[in-house]
């Protein structure tokens, strides 16, 4: 290659290496950049790494791949990676939120570090004493045992959705609540019990249901026919908890959103594939992907990551309307 550039070899490992600058001119980079495309030049990864003492590989940990969600976080955490010759090794936790066992003979030899979601918290029980990086996602900001956290505004996602029933007004709440022992729906529901807290002649009741179409469809029919005076809105922690509740209305001969206003949360294909489509919170997942792997790169070159919370946006459908 330093014969169809005009240069050295060591000019061009400085310049394949990212080495170059204030040793080599602008102008002879873009000759061996230019020379290693006509010639197809690929690095050698393994060989690179083997001189850094790094695997250039991050481990990512999700619940079960059945969840839209995570797929889109995987495509842009791999989508970053590629961007600096990483690559990720996608580990969804079998049971989908219960604990996993070790993927590798030996996390620490094969990694460069780990991003997880709190929801796959569980799964990392044999693979924390790797004292390898460890990058969580939407998880408690305190939690001290990450290097970094990645996360949603959740709070006020979920302040949105109570607000925007409140302003159609609607006084009877149901909080259709996952079942998940996770920090990101303790938010949910501090956040909702907040945005109430005070408004006049608010009820709210919490009915805990697991995260699936079914188990929504019989939480939402037990508290629509549960005692007291119907609720005209129930506020679902997930898009598919809420597909769930809008079999329940019309089970019930109900319509939604006429007599029963119906949110979602997460925004996933899901949400406008039933009829009317979802009231829901929009999730930016990919971004949330691309972060988290960056996070962990700053993590690793001993930089400090990007902060701030990412923002999420209310998105008004036909699933609501005035109680």
């Amino acid at each position: 290659m330093g014969r169809a550039a005009g240069v050295s070899q060591a000019t061009v490992s400085l310049v394949l290496g990212d080495k170059w600058r204030g040793r080599v001119s602008e102008r002879t980079a873009e000759l061996v950049r230019g020379a290693a495309r006509e010639l197809g030049y690929r690095p050698n990864l393994a060989a690179r790494s083997l001189r850094l003492g790094r695997t250039r590989t991050a481990l990512l940990v999700v619940p079960a791949l059945t969840n839209e969600f995570f797929a889109r976080v995987y495509a842009g955490a791999a989508r970053t990676a590629a961007e600096h010759d990483f690559g990720v090794v996608l580990y969804p936790s079998p049971d989908g939120i219960g604990p996993a066992r070790d993927p590798f003979a030996s996390a620490r030899a094969a990694l460069d570090g780990i991003i997880a979601s709190s929801m796959a918290a569980g799964a990392l029980g044999a693979i924390r004493g790797a004292a390898l990086p460890l990058v969580m996602l939407d998880s408690d900001p305190a939690d001290p045992g990450a290097a970094a956290h990645v996360n949603l505004d959740i709070a006020d996602g979920m302040r949105q959705v109570t607000e925007h029933l409140l302003a159609l007004g609607h006084r009877r709440f149901v909080h259709l609540a996952s079942a998940v022992d996770s920090w990101t729906f303790e938010v949910r529901a501090r956040a909702i019990g907040e945005t109430l807290r005070g408004v006049p002649d608010v009820v709210v009741r919490t009915v805990p249901t697991a995260l699936d179409v079914h188990s929504g469809r019989q939480a939402a029919q037990a508290a629509l026919t549960g005692p007291g005076p119907r609720p005209t809105a129930l506020v679902c922690d997930d898009d598919i908890i809420a597909a769930g509740a809008c079999k329940a209305v019309r089970r019930l001969g109900l319509r939604v959103p006429e007599d029963v206003s119906v949110t979602g949360f997460d925004d996933l294909a899901l949400a406008t594939a039933v009829e009317p489509e979802l009231t829901t919170v929009r999730l930016p997942a990919e971004q949330v992907g691309e972060r988290g792997m960056a996070a962990l790169l700053a993590v690793l070159d001993g930089r400090t990551p990007e902060g701030g919370d990412l923002r999420v946006e209310l998105v008004t459908r036909g699933s609501t309307a005035r109680a």
